[in-house]
């Protein structure tokens, strides 16, 4: 006996989402690269941003931060900010970060442009108005639209790890899961350290393994030596 259930109607924005992703898996050949970064200096620094930006308001995420990591690393690997358009590869100048956002029926993915340049502060201004305004359904087209890579950050329901789908037509994703106290070998001792999971999914049609590596490498490298990130 078939079980009792309830047909829900496909909304327009979950019938592309189905569209899309499915184009995306079965077009787009991915490959996965993963690492685990280690947020000591990183969370301290976040801590002292928000006790100087606390009189102002203002508090600095640590989507934020990987936020401007990513927009950093991807002008410091431009091989990695391409896309794949048919018989041509696509190398932007500009580093825009999509950023996902669950909003009700499904996600949208806002853009924050020049990423890699943008202050600290202003990045943690844009994402406060482009979330709140996504939830709300009030994102004009263009403020979805044009980016370069995608980042999806999981990491606030506790998911350690994950891979993500790639969001055509652009060449890569990044997927942070959680950041939790972990043991960490320094010398021959065993500490307890803050760690974050990164994936990165690329499209091997665009982009190298090495060229995906590098990516990652300077994406941990900027967390890990966050001094960079606000000079």
């Amino acid at each position: 006996m078939e079980k009792p259930y309830q047909a829900v109607k496909l909304s327009n924005m979950r019938r592309t989402i189905a569209r899309r992703l499915t184009e995306s898996k079965q077009t787009i050949p991915h490959f996965y690269l993963t690492t685990e970064v280690i947020l000591t200096e990183l969370e301290a620094l976040r801590k002292e941003l928000n006790a100087a930006y606390s009189e102002r308001g203002k508090k600095i995420s640590l989507t934020d931060l990987l936020i401007k990591a990513l927009g950093m690393a991807l002008s410091q690997v431009p091989d990695a900010n391409v896309r794949f358009s048919s018989d041509e590869l696509l190398k932007f100048e500009k580093v825009d970060i999509s950023i996902a956002v669950s909003v009700p029926g499904g996600l949208v993915t806002p853009v924050i442009a020049n990423a890699g340049s943008k202050q600290l502060a202003v990045i943690s201004e844009e994402m406060r108005d482009l979330t709140n305004r996504a939830r709300l359904g009030k994102l004009a087209e263009s403020e979805t639209a044009g980016g370069t890579a995608t980042l999806s950050n999981l990491g606030m329901y506790r998911v350690r790890q994950f891979t993500a789908i790639i969001n055509p037509p652009q060449g890569m994703i990044l997927a942070v899961g959680s950041a939790d106290k972990r043991p960490l070998v320094v010398g021959d001792g065993i500490v307890a350290a803050m760690i974050m999971s990164v994936t990165g999914s690329f499209d091997h049609r665009a982009i190298d393994g090495v060229v995906g590596a590098q990516l990652i490498d300077a994406f941990r490298t900027l967390l890990e030596k966050p001094i960079a990130l606000i000079v």
